[in-house]
C-alpha cells in the first residue's frame, strides 16, 4: 500500500514538473488573468438574446381576449408554495378552466397545470450549483402528441451555454429528435457574440437537418442592441431603450429573404421573395400600474393596462385592433391573491422585508 503511495506521488511529481505540462499551465493561468482583467460580465443566453424587447416591453405575451379571471392561494413564502385557478369566457388560445400549482427554493422550481380537457403540462428546473441548472419540460394532451424538453443551462462569469433535447429517442434504432447547442461569449463590457447549432431528425426514415445561426448584442448603461442571423435567410434585429426610471421603449426588425417559387421558369424565375415586418413598443410603470402598447407594419395596434385597485387586486385591460384585416379584440381580467391572515400578519409584521428564496426559473 505504501508503495503505491510512493508510486503515485512520484507519478504526480514527474507530470507537474513535465516541461509541456508547466508550459501549458503558465499559458491558461495568463490567459485567466487578462481574462479576469477585462471585467467582463454575464451575456445572458442565445434563446433570450432579445429579452429586453420582446418579454420586457412589447406585449406579445400578455395579450388576450375574452373574460378571464385569476385566483391564486399562497400557503407560503419560504418555500414558495401556491395553487392558482384560472376561468376564461370568449378566449381563443385560454382554455374554459386551468388549474396551477407551484412550489419553489433555492435549488428547485417545479411547476404543473392541467385544464378542462385534461392537458397536461408540467416544468421542473434543478440548480445543482452556482453555474449549472437542468429544466425539463412535459406536455401530454388527450389524442395528441406528447413533448419532453431537456434544457442544460452552464452560467459563467463571462459566458453562457446551453444543451437541449425536445423529444429525443432511441427506441427505433436510432437517434431521433430535436437537439439544439448554444453559446454566448462576452469578448467586451459592451460586446458580446455567440452561435447555436440546431440538429433534428423527427423520425428515422426522414433525413437529418442540421442549421447553424449568429446572435450578436451590445449593451450599454441605457441601451442594448441585438442582432441573430438565422438560416434560410432570416434575419432580426431589435433596440431597446431606458427612456426614463419609469418609460422604456423598444423596436423590432424581422426580415426574411428566401427564393420564390411561384412564377415562370421554377426557382431562377421566380426571383426573391422578400417579407418583413417592424414593430414599435412603449412600456410605462406608474406607482400602481402598467400601461405597454404597441404598433407594427401589418397595421395591427395594441395596448395592455395592469392596475392594481387593491393589494390583493388587480385588473387587466387588453386590446388589440388590425387596421388591414378590420378586425379587433378585447380582453378583460381580475386577478385575486387570496393570502391567509396568517400569511399576511406574516408579512406585515416583516415589513414586507420577508426574505424570499432564490427560485432557479
Amino acid at each position: 500500500m505504501a508503495d503505491e503511495k510512493v508510486h503515485a506521488t512520484g507519478l504526480l511529481k514527474l507530470i507537474s514538473e513535465n516541461p509541456l505540462f508547466s508550459t501549458l499551465r503558465e499559458t491558461y493561468s495568463s490567459f485567466t488573468a487578462r481574462r479576469d482583467a477585462l471585467g467582463l460580465s454575464n451575456p445572458g443566453t442565445v434563446e433570450n438574446i432579445d429579452r429586453e424587447v420582446k418579454k420586457n416591453v412589447f406585449l406579445t405575451n400578455y395579450m388576450f381576449s375574452g373574460l378571464r379571471a385569476d385566483l391564486t392561494k399562497p400557503f407560503s413564502m419560504t418555500p414558495i408554495f401556491q395553487v392558482a385557478h384560472a376561468f376564461s369566457m370568449g378566449s381563443q388560445g385560454l382554455p374554459p378552466y386551468n388549474l396551477t400549482a407551484m412550489y419553489g427554493t433555492n435549488k428547485v422550481f417545479m411547476q404543473g397545470n392541467i385544464d378542462n380537457e385534461g392537458s397536461l403540462s408540467a416544468r421542473t428546473n434543478y440548480k445543482w450549483n452556482s453555474f449549472l441548472v437542468t429544466k425539463t419540460d412535459t406536455q401530454i394532451q388527450p389524442g395528441g402528441p406528447a413533448m419532453v424538453q431537456v434544457d442544460n443551462e452552464i452560467t459563467g462569469k463571462d459566458f453562457s451555454a446551453g444543451i437541449k433535447s425536445v423529444n429525443p429517442s432511441i427506441l427505433e434504432g436510432g437517434l431521433s429528435g430535436v437537439f439544439v447547442g448554444s453559446y454566448l461569449q462576452s469578448l467586451t463590457p459592451s460586446l458580446a457574440l455567440g452561435l447555436e447549432a440546431v440538429w433534428s431528425r423527427l423520425a428515422l426514415n426522414a433525413p437529418p437537418e442540421a442549421a447553424v445561426s449568429y446572435v450578436a448584442k451590445y449593451r450599454r448603461p441605457d441601451w442594448i442592441a441585438s442582432a441573430q442571423v438565422q438560416p434560410q435567410g432570416a434575419f432580426s434585429t431589435s433596440y431597446w431603450r431606458k427612456v426614463t426610471d419609469r418609460v422604456e421603449a423598444g423596436v423590432d426588425l424581422s426580415l426574411q429573404i428566401a427564393p420564390a417559387t411561384g412564377g415562370r421558369g421554377g426557382l431562377i424565375g421566380g426571383g426573391v421573395r422578400k417579407e418583413g415586418t417592424t414593430t414599435l413598443g412603449a412600456k410605462y410603470d406608474f406607482r400602481t400600474s402598467t400601461f405597454r402598447a404597441q404598433v407594427d407594419s401589418t397595421g395591427k395596434l395594441s395596448c395592455l393596462l395592469e392596475k392594481r385597485v387593491l393589494q390583493p387586486v388587480q385588473l387587466t385591460f387588453a386590446g388589440e385592433m388590425d387596421h388591414f384585416k378590420q378586425q379587433a379584440k378585447i380582453g378583460l381580467a381580475v386577478s385575486i391573491d387570496a393570502a391567509s391572515e396568517e400569511l399576511v400578519q406574516q408579512q406585515e409584521q416583516a415589513g414586507g422585508n420577508v426574505a424570499q428564496p432564490a427560485v432557479p426559473f
